[in-house]
């Protein structure tokens, strides 16, 4: 997911100011690969994902593949199939100040067990539909479980923007995209214009 706006609010999409070269927080990271980052239409974004059976070491390397990857896109969210891997897992940072630690997060196998009745409307990008926003309403707050590198089982509750991002990545996991909570023509103009992206980029 890219930075997203509260509806109505002034600016444009929120970006991270400095690529991930510049958090000294990843610099242990020494090993990390950016991945390809997939763009719709692709048919790997509309699975349904198979949860990850096992934390294994190719795990992590994933998880920190992705972190990467998300930082330097920038965005602040990223879930598997969209670097082609169909497996239940997403990474999110929400924290946008560079003068605030950064906090990555990797979910694993994530479920939502509670939403708040309150709702939000953020304006929602997808690294996966570059340059194209739109108004999504979701639940405000979010409570959810998954799985942590650790191996072990986490629980916590989100709010705001981290709830926003949170259901962004948990339906990609679902073969869901934030245009599909769209009217039909909006989607399909969307889908157009990534189609003709698609069609320059193959020809650069």
């Amino acid at each position: 997911m890219r930075g997203s706006l509260p509806s109505g609010a002034a600016g444009a999409t929120l970006k991270r100011a400095h690529p991930v070269a510049k958090r000294i927080w990843i610099a242990y990271f020494s090993l990390m690969t950016l991945r390809s980052i997939l763009i719709h239409p692709d048919p790997r974004l509309k699975k349904v994902c198979e949860p990850v059976s096992a934390v294994t070491p190719e795990i992590g390397a994933l998880a920190e593949d992705m972190l990467q990857t998300m930082y330097d896109a920038p965005g602040i969210g990223l879930a598997a199939p969209q670097v082609g891997v169909l497996q239940r897992l997403f990474v999110m940072d929400c924290v946008k100040d560079d003068d605030v630690a950064a906090r990555p997060m990797v979910l694993i196998n994530p479920e939502i067990t509670w939403t708040s009745e309150e709702t939000n409307t953020y304006e929602e990008g997808c690294l996966s539909i570059p340059d194209q926003y739109a108004e999504v309403t979701r639940p405000k707050t979010v409570r959810m479980a998954w799985l942590g590198l650790d191996g072990k089982s986490h629980e916590d509750e989100f709010d705001a923007l981290w709830a926003t991002c949170a259901q962004h990545e948990l339906d990609h996991l679902n073969g869901t995209l934030f245009i599909d909570h769209l009217g039909r023509m909006k989607r399909q103009m969307i889908t157009r214009r990534m189609e003709k992206l698609k069609r320059e980029r193959a020809r650069a």
